[in-house]
C-alpha cells in the first residue's frame, strides 16, 4: 500500500463526525482511555454502532485496544496522530 493510500484511509477514518467525537472523548478522559460503555451515553448511540466506529479507527491504527476482562479499552495512538499533524505542518 502506498503512503498516499495510507494517508487517504487515515483521513477517511477521521472525516466522520461520530468518530471525531469518539476521539475527542477518549483524549479528554481520565488516563486518555475509554471503553464502549463510557461512550454510549455521551454519544447517544448503541454499543454495536460505537463498536463499528471504533473498529474503523482501529483499522487505521488511530486507536489502540487492550482487553481487560469483558471490556476492551481504547486509547489514542499518538504516533498516528503525529502523522496527521505532519500533513498540516
Amino acid at each position: 500500500r502506498s503512503k498516499a493510500e495510507d494517508t487517504a484511509n487515515l483521513l477517511k477514518a477521521v472525516a466522520d463526525p461520530t468518530r471525531l467525537q469518539i476521539l475527542a472523548i477518549i483524549a479528554k478522559s481520565a488516563d486518555q482511555e475509554s471503553c464502549v460503555c463510557d461512550l454510549t451515553e455521551p454519544l447517544g448511540l448503541s454499543q454495536p454502532t460505537i463498536s463499528h466506529h471504533l473498529k474503523k479507527l482501529s483499522d487505521v491504527d488511530l486507536v489502540e485496544k487492550q482487553r481487560r476482562g469483558t471490556w476492551v479499552w481504547y486509547s489514542l495512538n499518538k504516533k498516528r496522530w503525529a502523522e496527521i499533524a505532519q500533513l498540516f505542518a
